[in-house]
Order: C-alpha cells, then structure tokens, then sequence
C-alpha cells in the first residue's frame, strides 16, 4: 500500500492569539487562481477589498503583507477566516509568496510584525 501524504493543517501554523479571536476576520479570499494551504499569507486588493496570495511584485495592493489564511480552501471565492492581528506564529508552516527568497521573507515577518502578528 502507499503511504498517505498530509498537507498542512487547519490553522497548523498558530502558537497563539489573542482571547476571544480578536485576531481574526472574515474575509473575502478570492483564490480562483490556485488552491490555498492553512499558513499562506495573504494580500488585500484594494479594487475588490478581496485577499490573494500575497505577491511582493503586484501594484494591485496585494503586495502588503494583510493576513494569514487559517484553513484551505480550494480554487474558489468565498468567506474564509483568517489571522489578521495580535498572534505569534510559526515559520516552518507559513507560506510565502512563490520563489521568496531569504530577504523578501525577512520583509514579509516584518510586515506581519506591524500587523502584531510576530513570527518565530
């Protein structure tokens, strides 16, 4: 039989938040491009007021580091809770934009850092 892969789980990525999940909010995340882990981080459109994939490239506004998605979800738009604020993280779950190199993760905590989102 082959062995069974598990991809990252539902908020896998939180060390800890503020109490009654004051560090989240509902949003709309539109991810019709690909399929998004729990642990991706997240940018805001500024047109639609939308969260994608981070992209430190876009001029759309979601090169601004907005939040972090808590559970998956597939190549769809819909509600979707994510970390917006006042939490720590881990590292190793989150995930970055495509191809960031060491600088532009460095970039990326401090930008969650403002946000009161503090990775280990």
């Amino acid at each position: 039989m082959a062995p069974t892969t598990m991809g990252k789980l539902a908020a896998e990525f939180l060390i800890s938040e503020a109490n009654n999940n004051r560090s989240r909010d509902e949003v709309t995340v539109d991810a019709t491009a690909a399929a998004l882990e729990p642990g991706t981080i997240l940018g805001k459109v500024t047109a639609s007021g939308d969260f994608v994939r981070h992209a430190a490239g876009a001029s759309d506004g979601s090169e601004n580091e907005a939040g972090i998605l808590m559970f998956g979800i597939g190549a769809v738009e819909e509600e979707r809770t994510i970390v917006a604020r006042d939490a720590e993280v881990s590292q190793a779950d989150l995930t970055y934009e495509a191809g960031a190199d060491a600088a532009q993760i460095t970039a990326s905590n401090a930008a969650l850092a403002a946000l009161g989102i503090i990775v280990r």
